[in-house]
């Protein structure tokens, strides 16, 4: 039976600290003041008989007991949201709205023509695309704030509660400019990229961990003059306009390789290849609209792997 102490707002409140990993963030955005907070997640610790959150130096972090609780909070909050967009589909003829994170890598390349074969269905359906880093968009996923997350395989320690399927696999490149000198040298590319600025992905980004590896093993330990981003708008315009080395996933340049505006140095980057797919809660049970936006996704898809295959 559940415990009728455990309110909607012990569920909010507690997911939305869980997110924020903050107290004061959590307060911020339910418009609510800190000792509220504190006090409905005492009440929540109380109803449970164990701690969610503890202190982490001048922070808090969800504890493994929280971990598990947050699992079954954030679903419940996604069920009763959904139920919440039936009950106005019934009303007001909408259908429910599906959100989506995308990775940089799928942003450019898979979502345009999957949202162009989703549109010829026409389930009507709101979507809301985000993009941003890998921890970032399962963070919303796990709490229930997306339905799905379009990107790279994360690590398996960040994997617990979610399926992915597998739709192709990418690696990452080392983009410059057209006429880039580094294009007609002959010097060791590797030992060139100290003497470039160098677009590297952040430290939260899901490849930042191939990269370094590759770059180790290729003997480069360090690169004095490097900018992290994981903004692709930013990443091609800086690069468009001087000589620095954008490290990226190959879906992200491949229109501006294609147009002949960026192009690739001649670095064999195959061991840095990685699966890319879809990424759900275990526990999620897609609308009609969801499944069909992950088959247009699949079809766009295959059709990015088709054209890298050739």
């Amino acid at each position: 039976m559940i415990d009728s102490r455990v309110k909607f707002r012990h569920l909010q409140t507690f997911v939305e600290v869980a997110r924020q990993k903050s107290v004061m963030k959590a307060a911020e955005l339910l418009h609510v003041s800190q000792p509220a907070v504190t006090k409905t997640i005492r009440e929540l610790e109380e109803v449970l008989g164990v701690a969610v959150f503890e202190r982490d130096g001048r922070g808090i972090k969800i504890t493994r007991y929280g971990e598990v609780f947050l699992r079954h909070a954030g679903a419940a909050l996604t069920a009763l949201r959904q139920g919440l967009d039936s009950v106005s589909q019934e009303r007001f003829g909408e259908a429910p709205p599906i959100r989506i994170g995308a990775l940089p890598t799928v942003s450019t390349r898979i979502m345009p023509r999957a949202m162009e074969l989703f549109l010829k269905e026409n389930t009507w359906s709101r979507i809301k695309i985000v993009t941003g880093e890998n921890a970032v968009l399962l963070e919303q996923l796990r709490v229930g704030d997306l339905d799905v997350v379009v990107g790279r395989l994360a690590s398996a320690e960040k994997m617990a509660g979610f399926s992915f399927e597998h739709l192709y696999s990418e690696q990452v490149v080392f983009a410059v400019r057209a006429g880039h000198p580094l294009l007609e040298s002959r010097r060791s590319l590797f030992s060139s990229l100290g003497d470039y600025t160098v677009l590297m992905p952040t430290r939260a980004s899901i490849i930042r961990p191939f990269v370094e590896s590759f770059l180790i093993a290729n003997g480069v330990a360090s690169l004095p003059n490097q900018i992290e981003t994981v903004s692709d708008a930013f990443g091609r315009a800086f690069v468009r306009k001087s000589d620095a080395i954008w490290i990226i996933s190959s879906g992200v340049v491949a229109s501006d390789v294609s147009d002949g505006v960026l192009c690739v140095l001649p670095i064999d980057t195959t061991e840095t290849r990685g699966p890319v797919g879809l990424t759900m809660r275990t526990d999620a049970i897609p609308s009609l609209p969801q499944s069909i936006l992950m088959q247009t996704i699949r079809e766009a898809a295959a059709e990015v792997a088709a054209a890298d295959s050739l």
